[in-house]
């Protein structure tokens, strides 16, 4: 029995129902491709493609922040995918950053982008530029621990007016949709809540969340040096925290932000075989040498439901052959 229990809170702990029920899922949608791979086959590069964290490649919102592992796979990709971005001193707003997001998961809410944009900017103003290093940790801040600083919002309001923080209902809906509650209000005439009282209430939940959170000895120890802090204060507090990135575990700290020797290894053998194409190319009438080959762009795939998703696509784009050539000319 305690063997059996045990099992069951492992599972539960690594969420290894969700993977299940998704893995059948795909396969029912797509048995018509795997039929030919086998199912045993399929379920093993399914659950590669989660152990190595590209089975979050353009899924759906639901199930892109479905699991910790999700979040942390996501937040990981967006990095790698677009950390030339930050490399070569990019600046963008909130709403491209949105669309970079939207590259990876099609139907990403804005509403998450906004809020990120709000840590880095304090203010209204969403068509300020930002730069990829900025935009990221406060991203990762917001997306990963998003029902934990709902909760902690709650209780930001709650101490502002003089309430018993206590009385904050915890998120219980994987959802989503939580109790709304108008945003807090940094104009304070007190300038902020009490950094001990407010480390107090997050203790609490810390303790009674289901949610994930960052650890409450780095919370104490990040706001033991505050007499008072304002709700974005404590955001951006958060964000830039490289102790709380550690523990979080999904990005390296902001000095490695923008290497990868991997991914800078497998770009060289790239350029090297290109040109290698190039210098071996077939040669023009004038004899010189052909430049720019033809070639294959590398593409990142999730082992399996890029084949629904392009079986769909080429469902959807029978018929509108004319307005693509159309839009390409």
């Amino acid at each position: 029995l305690i063997s059996v229990s045990y099992c069951l809170l492992f599972a539960a702990q690594r969420h290894v129902l969700t993977y299940m029920e998704d893995a059948v899922s795909q396969l029912l949608e797509s048995r018509e491709d795997i039929s030919q791979y086998g199912i045993a086959r399929f379920f093993t590069e399914y659950f590669n493609s989660v152990r190595q964290g590209t089975h979050i490649l353009f899924r759906e919102f639901s199930f892109v922040q479905a699991t910790p592992h999700n979040r942390a796979s996501f937040l990981r990709t967006f990095w790698k995918c677009f950390r030339t971005v930050g490399k070569n001193g990019g600046l963008l707003t909130a709403q491209e950053y949105h669309c970079l997001l939207q590259l990876l998961c099609p139907d990403f809410p804005m509403e998450l982008t906004h809020k990120a944009a709000r840590i880095v900017l304090m203010d209204d103003a969403m068509d300020c530029l930002m730069s990829f290093s900025d935009f990221l940790f406060a991203f990762q801040i917001q997306f990963y621990y998003s029902e934990f600083l709902e909760s902690v919002a709650a209780i930001y309001q709650d101490l502002l007016a003089g309430k018993n923080p206590n009385t904050v209902i915890v998120p219980t809906s994987s959802s989503g949709q939580h109790r709304q509650r108008q945003p807090p209000n940094d104009c304070s005439p007190l300038d902020g809540v009490e950094a001990s009282l407010f480390y107090q209430c997050l203790e609490s939940l810390c303790d009674r969340s289901k949610y994930s959170c960052p650890p409450s000895a780095l919370l104490k120890e990040m706001l033991s040096s505050a007499q008072r802090l304002t709700f974005y204060g404590f955001l951006m507090a958060l964000a830039k925290d490289q102790r709380i990135n550690r523990a979080l575990g999904a990005l390296p700290d902001k000095g490695d932000l923008f290497l990868d020797p991997a991914m800078d290894q497998e770009l060289e053998k790239l350029v090297a075989q290109v040109s290698g194409l190039s210098a071996s190319g077939p040669t023009s009438s004038s004899g010189d040498t052909a430049t720019l080959p033809i070639r294959n762009s590398p593409r990142i795939n999730s082992p399996w439901k890029p084949l629904h998703y392009r079986r769909k696509m080429d469902a959807e784009s029978e018929g509108s052959n004319e307005e693509t050539d159309s839009s390409e000319n």
